[in-house]
Order: structure tokens, then C-alpha cells, then sequence
């Protein structure tokens, strides 16, 4: 009688399962493009593959010291304005923000010899010079992403009368945690030897590592594809998230090579003994107002890599902000479009003047 009630139950499960399958046919063929990243903006200034983009808005800024957004090498930027209705950005935007945004571009080979240093004092350098002549403004607010935090932090710590507001977001700043796997494995990492053979190490390079931080994690997730693999709005949503994985550029080789060296493998950042063009970083000289955002849940970035920074920095307008949620959550979650940006533009607002 059991085993009769078991294959029943079976036969059900596999016919819910053909079900669902039926109409997530007819939901694939009429999928819309995949577009992500749709916010309006425009390219304003280009040096070789790297670019600056300047959005658009229907009417003048409340917060009127303009925001340069920074994120990281790995990956693409199209991550904070994913999609209309999870727009860290658009939500940025319409809460006053006057937005600028840097493209990284997509390194080659040719690219092997561009260093941390040129992206920090040379790209970045003139992108903040190019809109502070743009806006007509001594000093630009700068919003660095996960790496692109570390490399406005060392950029704010070098030139603070530059900076007038730094806010961090999931970005590492002491890299002797234990907390993240990411941080354990890169110590032991033959740097040398992954950026002699490759030149400038391909994203898939990248994204192998980060999957092997989560195992199970791909099979988990394309699994769950079969309870949304019918309704069209949850599976553009899970197609957007894997174009964004899946576009992951290069990295400059030497760029790479100092990254993981100087602070995965020897912390020097948080030492005090970071040089960039010869000289040494001190984040005491991060006199400007600062927002240092964390995720609770980050396996990536762990909150034990992010909040030191405010027991360093000189400045004591320093707010350490516990986000509730992971890596990617900070931009893509109801959490962020709800707490997140709102609070961030506040913050803003408050040190606008």
C-alpha cells in the first residue's frame, strides 16, 4: 500500500514538474532582451578603454556636490542599477544625487603593464579633475564599491583636498582577517606565477575562485530555476543577475599582482606601509566625512575587513553602518532600495553644505 502511495505521489510530482516546464517554454520564447543597466546617462570622458559616464535627471540636483561612483575591477558597475525597480542608482537619483560613474573597460593582454597606481592617481585623478571642472567645484564626493572602496580610500588618504565626503561600501581595508575564505586562500596564492602566464588574468580566472566559495552554490541556484522557469518577471530577474556574472572583464596583470600582494598577502594599507608613486598612504590623512557601509552576511568582504577603517582614518565625522543582508545585497536587495539609499543620500544631504 506505501510503495502504491509512493509512486503516486511521484507520478504527481513529475507531472507538476512537465507542467511547469510547458509553460516555462512558452515564458522562453517570449523573454524579453536581457538589459541591464538602463538608467539614462552619457559618456563625458574616455581615456583608452576607461570611461566616465554623467546620468541624466529631469531636474537639478538637491545634493548638489556631485558623487563619483567607484567600484570595483572585477565584474561590471551595471551591478548598482541592475534593474528599474533595483536601482541603487536610480534610487540615488531620485533622492537628489548628482551621479558619475567610471567604466573600467575591458582589460586585454596590452593591458598587463597598467598598474594600481595609474588607476588610483592617474584614472581616477582625472575623472575627479575632469568634474570638479565640469561642475565648477572645489572638492567631489567620492562612493567606492568592494575594491573601488579600497582604491578611494587610498585616493581620499593621498589627495584629501580633493575629497569632500568618502563613503565605503563592502570595501577591504584590513586584509589579515581569517573570517573570509577569499582572504585565507589569496595568502597562499603564487601571484607571480598567474600573472606571468596570463598577462592580465581573465575573469573566468576570477569567477571560478569565487564559485568554489560556495560549492553547492551554482547547483543550488540553477535548480531553483524550475519553481520560477514560469512567471516572466522572476526569471528575467535571475537572467539579468547571470549576464552581470557572466560579463566579467580581465584584469590588468601588474594592477592584480600589487593588489593581492601589498594587501591580501602583506596588509600594508592598514600598516601604514602602502606606497603608491613612492610614496607611503596613511589613512590618518582621511580628514573629509566618512560612511563606512558593511554587509552583515558579506562571505566576500567580511564586516572584519571593512569597519577598522574607522579606527584609523583622522577624521571624527566617521559613521561604521551595519547593512542586513550579503555582498551583492547592498545594491540588489528591497533592503537596499528601501534603508539603504535613502540613508545614504540623507547622509549626504546633511554634509552638502
Amino acid at each position: 500500500m506505501e510503495s502504491k502511495m509512493n509512486i503516486t505521489a511521484l507520478m504527481e510530482e513529475a507531472v507538476g514538474i512537465s507542467m511547469r516546464l510547458a509553460k516555462g517554454y512558452d515564458t522562453l520564447k517570449n523573454l524579453d532582451e536581457i538589459d541591464v543597466a538602463i538608467s539614462p546617462k552619457n559618456q563625458v570622458w574616455k581615456d583608452g578603454k576607461i570611461s566616465l559616464s554623467h546620468y541624466t535627471r529631469d531636474s537639478k540636483a538637491s545634493i548638489e556636490t556631485p558623487v563619483l561612483v567607484i567600484y570595483a575591477l572585477v565584474n561590471r558597475q551595471d551591478m548598482m542599477d541592475l534593474q528599474p525597480d533595483r536601482s541603487y542608482i536610480r534610487n540615488l537619483l531620485n533622492l537628489g544625487a548628482d551621479i558619475y560613474i567610471a567604466d573600467w573597460g575591458y582589460p586585454t593582454r596590452a593591458d598587463k603593464y597598467v598598474t594600481m597606481d595609474d588607476y588610483i592617481t592617474q584614472y581616477i585623478d582625472d575623472m575627479v579633475e575632469f568634474i570638479k571642472k565640469d561642475k565648477g567645484v572645489e572638492k567631489v564626493n567620492l562612493m567606492g564599491v568592494c575594491q573601488g572602496g579600497t582604491f578611494c580610500t587610498i585616493y581620499s588618504a593621498i589627495n584629501p583636498d580633493k575629497v569632500k565626503n568618502l563613503i565605503t561600501m563592502v570595501t577591504p581595508i584590513d586584509f589579515n582577517t581569517t573570517d573570509g575564505l577569499l582572504f585565507r586562500w589569496s595568502r597562499d596564492m603564487d601571484v607571480d606565477k598567474v600573472v606571468d602566464y596570463y598577462g592580465s588574468v581573465p575573469g573566468q580566472f576570477l569567477n571560478d575562485g569565487f564559485a568554489l566559495l560556495r560549492p553547492m552554490g551554482k547547483q543550488t541556484k540553477f535548480m531553483s530555476v524550475l519553481n520560477m522557469i514560469d512567471d516572466h518577471d522572476k526569471l528575467m530577474n535571475f537572467l539579468r543577475m547571470e549576464h552581470w556574472i557572466e560579463d566579467s572583464p580581465a584584469q590588468a596583470g601588474e594592477c592584480y599582482r600589487k593588489f593581492i600582494k601589498d594587501l591580501y598577502q602583506q596588509n600594508k594599507l592598514i600598516k601604514g606601509e602602502l606606497e603608491i608613486n613612492g610614496k607611503k598612504v596613511s589613512l590618518r590623512n582621511i580628514s573629509m566625512p566618512l560612511l563606512n557601509i558593511y554587509a552583515e552576511e558579506d562571505n566576500l568582504v567580511p564586516p572584519s575587513a571593512t569597519s577598522p577603517l574607522n579606527d584609523h582614518v583622522g577624521t571624527s565625522d566617521k559613521t561604521l553602518y551595519k547593512f542586513k543582508g550579503g555582498h551583492i545585497g547592498v545594491f540588489v536587495g528591497s533592503r537596499s532600495q528601501k534603508e539603504l539609499a535613502p540613508s545614504v543620500a540623507q547622509w549626504l544631504s546633511e554634509r552638502d553644505k
